[in-house]
């Protein structure tokens, strides 16, 4: 099938277990036998050190079982790398390992006991003081002329950006914002451990079974061939689950110590400092044109929170200045240190805070030059990459905001902020390009084809809600010419073959290559063995096509039994392990692969070319003049991905990305307590996310898109592409109502209101 082509038809293959409940979570496991529960003792403060902890009284509370905390488990557990310095974890601090205090929300203490209620009961009698010194909550001011102080690095850049800025005609200079974010997933995160002869298993949602288990033996000092993972279904994870969290190696030893399986299911509001979130960002982005709408000059300088502990950003000046073609460009990111746990990977990282600055500054530039923001997109569209001349393999931006302007109907805009009104209701229409870099990853796969015409694929790969399990069916029915109903698919499980971390979109892309090439070996041992066996022109009839169809392999020569043409090679079952190895995979990469530690290619990667999925946002908004409410009656994304292997499942995840792209513009934000460090908001009734009301239609518009060198398969990833630019489409559609440009998210009634005449 060619990569412009879209399937029709398929079904989600794991729906029914999904609908009715039997579909199994990391919540949904026990360890085998009745286990003990675990509850969490977190830090109220986020610097300094614990002076006083008394946990006698507490051990004598019924059904208590045992307190692991510094004085037990000091020094015990290695702290370990983080993923972005090529480790598995998401902070470096050692759980429990000395009374230092890093971050509010720190894990101080767990107690474990017969029943989930007698530990949270214990749990809250646990007396502790501290030591407390004046926390640093988020950016610290540096001295005028300087925007936060923190460690700078140099991004991508060409030419003589500021002399370009200075002399052009048209220039625009503006600051953005975006807030902190978690990921609130629907399933909260729960790990349970049990130990037998030995060795450890461990139930837990991650998105990176083989990081997690090497993760995890390095931390323990233990061989990793001791420790497995399972996790066959994720209710969400969004990158929260991508890093190995400090609480697993906790509850490895509290099992081992009681000598009994322990499981902990975290409260929501422990979700918001045991695992990852987006920081804040801000951002400077300068952009100048000539009269007829040609860039000059792009400057994008990012400012990011990280820990004091840990150096994590995102840089998304990676992409942003490489959007566009513009022949002068600069560009920087400043990370600055605060009291906080580390951030991590939250979907589309980079993307979404850095093109909500690029493309709200775009649209900004567009007003200058009183020009349509899609012919501005237009006049400066490339297919050469501005930093060092690299092409890209395919790039249908433009087709994009063509198939979505004439769907969303764009020609009816006014393009007068203001002009467009019913009633009390300002009415705004805004775009903005969405682009995510098309990632892929060593994988392997064992495809196994029983004489019945049946199959079995087995991957260590992710299901999170994104079809994984769909996409390595059809894969593999096709690749095998079986019906679909006819294959099994397991995942999710580390004693499997190993797949990469279900991060940055490349879950179909890398392991359907590694299917597809697993099936093609089958079939040509069939072949082989067939045209060996055939006499005359049937050598050629049978060579032409062949298809395994209810226990028969059909061919133009005829049918025959599967049974017979596997017995052929002397076998009743064909298995096949497959690996596959992107272009561009650096040595090593396929041994990392084995040790869960992916090496990811493509995207901006690539020395001879670059990669990437593109998309055009359109949105329609309505903001009341008298209230300031902001409704969204209308998203339209138009989107190119190269070859979509399932459009069902695509089609939820770029409808997801939008409806999160608008969370993220107008809801989401997690609020501190700047004094204490502290967030506030930990818990769904704080942290706002849209409910079915918010969300009017949504059209997510696949736009057909050939690309023959990304890879074999010509897959792109949609799972992130769908909510970049979302939120600068939103605020551009907010300013084309009213006039007013809001530059830091999310928007809120109070932004609007005391400036709506």
């Amino acid at each position: 099938m060619k990569g412009s082509e879209v399937r029709r038809g398929y079904r989600r293959v794991d729906a029914v277990l999904k609908v009715t409940g039997r579909a199994r979570y990391g919540s949904d496991f026990d360890g085998g036998t009745s286990p003990a529960h675990a509850c969490l003792v977190t830090s109220r403060i986020a610097r300094g050190r614990i002076s006083r902890f008394e946990e006698t009284p507490v051990r004598a509370l019924p059904g208590v079982l045992e307190i692991l905390s510094f004085k037990n488990l000091g020094g015990r557990i290695k702290p370990g790398q983080t993923f972005p310095t090529g480790g598995y974890m998401g902070s470096s601090v050692a759980p429990l390992d000395s009374t230092t205090i890093w971050y509010a929300g720190q894990i101080i203490a767990v107690v474990i006991a017969n029943t989930f209620e007698e530990a949270r009961a214990a749990a809250r009698q646990l007396k502790v003081e501290y030591i407390e010194e004046p926390p640093t909550a988020s950016f610290a001011v540096g001295h005028e002329g300087v925007d936060f102080e923190g460690q700078t690095e140099k991004g991508p850049a060409v030419g003589d950006a500021i002399g370009a800025h200075t002399a052009a005609p048209v220039k625009i200079d503006a600051r953005y914002a975006t807030p902190t974010q978690h990921h609130n997933s629907m399933e909260l995160f729960t790990t349970t451990c049990a130990w037998k002869d030995g060795k450890l298993t461990v139930w837990e949602s991650s998105q990176n079974v083989y990081g997690y288990q090497y993760g995890l033996a390095d931390q323990l000092g233990i061989p990793p061939a001791d420790v497995r993972i399972v996790s066959p279904y994720l209710g969400g994870a969004f990158g929260g689950r991508s890093f190995l969290s400090q609480t697993t190696a906790v509850i490895a030893l509290g099992a081992k110590m009681i000598g009994r399986p322990v499981r902990l299911e975290a409260s929501r509001a422990d979700g918001f400092t045991i695992a990852t979130y987006r920081a804040e960002t801000r951002h400077r982005v300068r952009l100048a044109a000539s009269r007829e709408g040609r860039l000059q000059a792009l400057i994008h300088e990012g400012w990011e929170v990280s820990s004091r502990r840990d150096t994590y950003k995102v840089a998304g000046v990676d992409v942003s200045t490489r959007l566009y073609a513009c022949p002068n460009v600069a560009s920087s990111v400043t990370v600055c240190a605060a009291d906080r746990a580390t951030p991590g990977f939250m979907r589309a990282p980079a993307e979404v805070p850095y093109l909500f600055a690029l493309e709200s500054a775009m649209d900004e530039l567009a007003v200058a030059l009183d020009m349509d923001p899609i012919e501005l997109r237009r006049i400066n569209d490339t297919q050469v990459e501005p930093i060092e001349g690299r092409p890209y393999t395919s790039r249908a931006l433009m087709q994009c905001f063509d198939v979505g302007a004439e769907r969303f109907g764009w020609n009816r805009r006014n393009p007068t902020p203001g002009s467009m009104r019913e009633q009390d209701w300002r009415i705004g229409f805004g775009c903005a390009s969405s682009l995510y870099p098309t990632f892929m990853a060593p994988a392997a796969a064992r495809i196994t084809l029983w004489a019945d015409g049946a199959a079995q694929v087995q991957t260590a790969a992710h299901e999170m809600g994104q079809g994984v399990r769909t996409v390595v069916a059809i894969t593999a029915a096709e690749g095998l010419g079986i019906p679909l109903d006819q294959v099994r698919v397991e995942v999710g499980d580390s004693s499997l073959p190993p797949g990469p971390v279900a991060g940055g979109s490349n879950s179909t892309a890398s392991v359907c290559n590694a299917v597809a090439k697993g099936c093609q070996d089958i079939r040509e041992r069939i072949i082989a063995a067939a045209v060996a066996a055939a006499e005359g022109p049937l050598k050629g009839m049978i060579a032409r096509e062949i298809r395994f169809i209810a226990g028969y392999l059909v061919c133009a020569a005829g049918r025959e039994p599967l049974r017979t043409a596997i017995a052929r090679l002397g076998r009743g079952a064909l298995e096949s392990y497959a690996e596959n190895s992107p272009h561009g995979t650096p040595a090593g990469g396929v041994a990392g692969m084995y040790k869960g530690q992916p090496a990811f290619t493509g995207g901006t990667f690539l020395k001879d070319r670059i990669q990437c999925a593109f998309g055009a946002q359109f949105v329609e908004v309505r903001v009341h003049e008298r209230t300031g409410e902001i409704r969204v009656p209308r998203l339209v994304g138009a989107f190119a991905a190269g070859r979509i292997v399932s459009p069902l499942t695509a089609r939820s995840q770029l409808m997801g990305g939008q409806i999160w792209g608008m969370s993220a513009a107008l809801h989401e934000a997690t609020q501190m307590d700047a004094h204490h460090a502290r967030y506030v908001n930990t818990d769904l009734a704080g942290y706002l996310v849209p409910v079915a009301a918010d969300i009017g239609q949504i059209e997510s518009i696949f736009v057909p898109e050939e690309d023959s060198l990304v890879n074999d398969l010509g897959i792109k990833g949609v799972g992130e592409l769908g909510n970049v630019g979302l939120n600068a489409a939103i605020a551009n559609a907010v300013f084309h109502a009213t006039g007013l440009r809001i530059r830091e998210l999310p928007i809120r009634i109070e932004h609007l209101l005391e400036r709506l005449s």
